[in-house]
């Protein structure tokens, strides 16, 4: 078999067999396949597709490039969910304390901030002392002991995915729906969950742009999950502006802190709450969406939910005390402010350049070589629906310098709309697929 007649086949847009994925897969993660053959084809599938069984093969063979993470021993249900990136979207962060309170087991593999969208790794690594390094004995013990563990994608898991999202990221091919599902699933998969719930982001500060984008990127991972005998629901949200009030790595474990105290913003309490609803209902630990809304809300009110969560703090090296003593103080020097331009309703906060507002202020990269910095972002006063008077203060905007500063209060003028009247109200959760 050669790697040229495989691109080439695709390329006809015809379809790929298991044994010619196979092929790929193991040649270019052993050496023997090229990189350049491997865009070729990567870019072929960007412009001709794969069917779902395709897609699936690619997330097997992509899986059974390295570890998995080996859970055996350990009572479940195992459950987790992922978010297709956005930005002050710190969900993940007090949604795995809160369903682990009611009985499920989360293990967590999360990633790094890149270009506009934040990273739950580098949210986590704010807090000092915090690591996201963990070997799969500490991650074992976490989840034994506190129901969800954090953690980073290691060299050994999933290889295929780190050097094809590598490569990906530099020959235009990210979008690609089939090589989009197959880096999810396959990490997801190896970390060892049996139900997934899938936040997918449609809007401006999303990858994809429109829900009908969206829709199909759901029905993808549903699809090609269920055919690899997981339980999988995707549930639709809406990223037209920033999720809570808060976007930047410390300002977003206080406000984590807040959702855990009950008193979250309504947006991020309201996401918390329904994916965690379908984590339960997956796992079998809740008869519905309602029920499972209540136990999630009575793992907050009990106080269980924190307690796991600054347990997690503790064992995975992070000062609890200095994080609490930190809460509303850890800012950076160089401040500013968002003011509204006229009296009025903010109609619009676009999320995309809010994000890439962030990354001149040091909140996010531009490539994965660059640091954040903790103390950096946004605290926002007002929020779409707001009425404003000219002048008043839409956000506090902090920096790690001032010319960075500078562009960033330029990219959030540009994002901040105000009209005369207030706007109609949008649904966050705009569609909810499930399994056929």
């Amino acid at each position: 078999m050669r790697a040229v007649d495989v691109v080439m086949k695709k390329r006809q847009g015809e379809i790929l067999s298991d044994k010619e994925i196979g092929f790929i897969i193991k040649g270019y993660v052993d050496g023997s396949i090229p990189e350049y053959q491997v865009s070729a084809l990567l870019m072929a599938i960007y412009f001709k597709g794969m069917t779902a069984g395709e897609t699936a093969s690619l997330t097997r063979f992509m899986l059974d490039s390295g570890d998995r993470m080996n859970l055996s021993g350990i009572p479940g249900p195992f459950v987790d969910k992922h978010s297709t990136g956005g930005v002050g979207d710190k969900i993940s962060l007090p949604l795995a304390p809160i369903v682990a309170a009611c009985g499920a087991k989360v293990p967590m593999m999360s990633g790094r901030a890149l270009g506009h969208t934040g990273g739950t790794l580098d949210k986590l690594e704010s807090i000092p002392g915090y690591s996201t390094v963990l070997d799969i004995g500490s991650f074992r013990e976490g989840i034994k002991a506190e129901g969800f563990a954090m953690t980073g994608q290691t060299a050994r898991v999933v290889p295929a995915d780190k050097l094809l999202y590598a490569l990906r990221d530099v020959t235009a091919t990210v979008e690609s729906i089939p090589l989009i599902t197959a880096s999810i699933l396959s990490k997801k998969v190896a970390e060892g969950a049996d139900a997934l719930v899938f936040d997918v982001k449609a809007g401006p500060g999303a990858f994809m742009k429109t829900p009908q984008d969206a829709l199909l990127l759901a029905e993808s991972l549903v699809g090609t999950g269920t055919a690899m005998g997981k339980r999988i629901v995707a549930v639709i949200t809406d990223m037209s502006e920033p999720l809570g009030r808060a976007v930047g790595n410390f300002f977003e474990i206080e406000e984590t802190l807040d959702c855990l105290e009950g008193r979250g913003p309504e947006d991020v309490v309201y996401l918390t709450y329904r994916l965690g609803a379908w984590m339960l209902v997956l796992s079998g630990l809740a008869e519905d969406l309602e029920d499972g809304e209540k136990r999630c809300a009575q793992a907050v009110a009990s106080g269980k939910a924190m307690d796991l969560f600054l347990a997690n703090v503790r064992r995975q090296g992070g000062d609890v005390e200095r994080m609490l003593a930190l809460r509303g103080r850890y800012r950076s020097e160089h401040r500013a402010y968002l003011r509204a331009p006229a009296s009025g309703y903010i109609v619009g906060l676009d999320a995309w350049k809010i994000g890439m507002a962030g990354v001149h202020l040091g909140v996010g990269r531009n490539t994965t070589a660059d640091s954040v910095a903790p103390d950096v972002g946004f605290i926002f006063k007002k929020k779409r629906g707001d009425k404003v008077r000219k002048g008043d203060e839409v956000a506090e905007v902090f920096g790690s310098g001032l010319q960075g500063l500078a562009k960033a209060l330029d990219l959030a003028a540009q994002a901040l709309s105000v009209g005369p009247e207030p706007p109609a109200p949008s649904p966050l959760v705009l569609r909810e697929i499930l399994a056929s």
